[in-house]
């Protein structure tokens, strides 16, 4: 299964979503309100967490937080199979859809949950409609409802997102590693894993408070990637049209990524995302995700090459290879990440990998142009030919950063 496999007929980037897709975006009243409430009292949602902490000093009393592991990539880069293959490890503990909203009590609502008989349910396509499949059990990105609620400007596109090893916040620092302690406690984990695009920011913070820390950074063919973007803006929009509270769930987990509230992440280059947000305003849809690709890969290669350190503790995975050569990225990922695996497990989870045979991206040629020549130069940078983006196999080298 890619990232992209989908359980429908062939679709192009820009054709209208299916009618279950849509439906996927409802939100049950209960958590929109729960959500609700959390959202508007932040500082009451944090004396929470702290009370929830409490509760639960003796059960992480001796926990300790040894080399988590980050995934981070712009969406549809492939991050979401990765961590689905690290949550399967038996050492690793993740956050799971059943965590939101009461993301900053997950101790007593553990507790609540295994007083109340769990019905039965099968496992429904997300939201997406790339035919990943998820139960309540499923691992999932919730952490960021967290930074959002310390950090105002996370994701105020006027302000900078950047977070460099001289950013300080001591009370965030202090309730996210206990946060993370609960998680391992509660799951019985040894390595926490989080899914979270928007560290892609936040890497050098992130090395600052756990120095082991493991970054695996996902990448895609540009032409492809974008063809993915755009088909997810599509389905994201009718989503929301068709369910306002849709707008306000996304808002809440921090999932700015599509849709209406459709928001870029501010590498520091204030005029650059200005012309991003113009040119998606403007219905430009190509061009600004181009420049955008462009932009957030290019502030990752630059923080990587100028931070030896942080290089040392990244690897960067790229889509095609992960998919035509499965067993042998697979097998470095796991190892860059610390985790022992058999060989039966790295074969099964390699059978599971394929590069997406349902569309080509219908982009004309000009099209593509547009693409390889603001998000080329910035792909080669990580090993891509960039006369052969939107190819079958675009990959040339290794990453040069």
């Amino acid at each position: 299964m890619s990232d992209d496999t989908p359980n429908t007929t062939a679709r192009t980037p820009r054709s209208a979503p299916s009618e279950a897709a849509v439906a996927s975006f409802a939100v049950p009243g209960w958590m929109h309100r729960v959500a609700g409430w959390q959202e508007r009292h932040p500082h009451g949602a944090i004396r929470l967490g702290n009370f929830d902490t409490k509760m639960a000093s003796e059960a992480i009393e001796n926990v300790t937080i040894e080399a988590p592991i980050y995934i981070a990539g712009l969406a549809r880069s492939g991050t979401t199979i990765l961590l689905e293959l690290l949550a399967e490890h038996p050492d690793v503990a993740t956050h799971k859809y059943r965590d939101f909203p009461p993301v900053f009590t997950p101790w007593l609502w553990d507790r609540w949950l295994a007083r109340v008989p769990e019905k039965d349910e099968s496992a429904a396509e997300r939201a997406h409609g790339d035919g990943i499949a998820v139960t309540s059990h499923s691992p999932e990105a919730f952490e960021e409802v967290l930074w959002m609620t310390f950090f105002e400007h996370s994701h105020d596109a006027a302000h900078s997102n950047l977070l460099t090893r001289e950013a300080s916040n001591p009370q965030f620092e202090k309730f996210y590693a206990e946060h993370i302690r609960k998680i391992l406690a509660i799951r019985d984990g040894k390595r926490y894993v989080a899914k979270g695009n928007y560290n892609l920011m936040r890497l050098a913070y992130l090395q600052k408070m756990f120095a082991d820390a493991r970054f695996v950074l996902p990448i895609r063919d540009p032409v492809w990637h974008i063809a993915s973007l755009m088909k997810q803006q599509t389905l994201f929009e009718a989503g929301e049209k068709a369910h306002p509270r849709a707008i306000d769930h996304l808002r809440r987990v921090g999932h700015f990524e599509f849709g209406l509230d459709r928001r870029p992440i501010n590498t520091g280059d204030a005029e650059a995302v200005e012309r991003i947000e113009s040119l998606w305003k403007h219905g430009r849809e190509i061009e600004g995700w181009a420049r955008y690709w462009a932009m957030i890969y290019g502030a990752v290669a630059d923080q990587l090459a100028s931070d030896n350190a942080l290089k040392h503790a990244t690897q960067i995975v790229r889509y095609e290879p992960l998919c035509n050569d499965s067993h042998r990225v697979l097998g470095d990922f796991y190892r860059h990440c610390g985790l022992i695996v058999d060989e039966a497990t790295l074969d099964a989870a390699s059978q599971r990998l394929h590069l997406p045979d349902y569309y080509k991206p219908a982009f004309e040629p000009e099209e593509i142009e547009i693409i390889r020549r603001f998000a080329g130069p910035v792909a080669e940078r990580f090993g891509y030919d960039p006369a052969r983006l939107g190819e079958r196999d675009p990959v040339r080298a290794e990453p040069a950063i």
